[in-house]
């Protein structure tokens, strides 16, 4: 068995995973440095590190794209060769807490062309009816890139003050946010500032 990989750790992997996989090359320090939110490139370097003492990837010295993937061991976590595996991080509801999944390590694969490259992405499965007229189910899983901004009209997964994890339809106001079900039996939510989680890239549906 591979050796476990810390939250921080994973999530580097697989970006660096998906990076190669859709570009043929990896990424370099400041690449995913921006793509994770990590400042310091000796950070990034520190973790990059640990992932090469644990038999994850092979840097190649001479080049600031020299990372390699070791693929066996990548599969063994959950990684594969056929699409780019992405977590699945939870339950996303109107109204209602993100709701953690209940097998950490389940991970969907997506077609590379479904994602960009320079941000990590998530998947969080729907509960409830609030996005049925987007054609958005009970039980579809949304593809979600991960970032803190968006445009009107985004479908987002938005995090409200009173702690609310909701995915809606986010437009901005002039004094406030309308976050709005794709449902004409519910109302929209209005607040005056919401954190975005990502914004919804993607749809998979699992026929049974």
């Amino acid at each position: 068995m591979p050796a476990t990989l810390y939250a921080r750790q994973r999530q580097m992997l697989d970006f660096v995973a998906q990076f190669i996989q859709r570009f043929g090359y990896a990424p370099t320090l400041k690449e995913i440095g921006a793509a994770l939110s990590m400042t310091s490139p000796a950070t990034v370097h520190e973790h990059l590190d640990r992932l090469r003492q644990k038999g994850y990837i092979k840097k190649l010295d001479g080049t600031s794209r020299g990372l390699e993937i070791v693929k066996e061991n990548y599969r063994a976590t959950g990684g594969g060769d056929i699409g780019i595996e992405l977590p699945v991080l939870g339950y996303i509801a109107a109204g209602s807490p993100l709701e953690p999944y209940t097998d950490p390590n389940y991970y969907i694969s997506v077609a590379p062309s479904m994602i960009s490259a320079n941000k990590p992405h998530y998947v969080l499965q729907v509960k409830g009816s609030s996005m049925i007229e987007d054609g958005i189910l009970d039980g579809d899983f949304v593809v979600i890139q991960h970032q803190q901004e968006a445009q009107s009209g985004d479908i987002v997964v938005a995090l409200l003050p009173n702690g609310m994890a909701t995915l809606k339809r986010i437009f901005f106001e002039k004094d406030r946010i309308m976050l709005k079900p794709a449902n004409s039996t519910m109302s929209p939510i209005f607040t005056t500032h919401c954190k975005i989680q990502g914004k919804c890239i993607g749809l998979i549906r699992k026929f049974v």
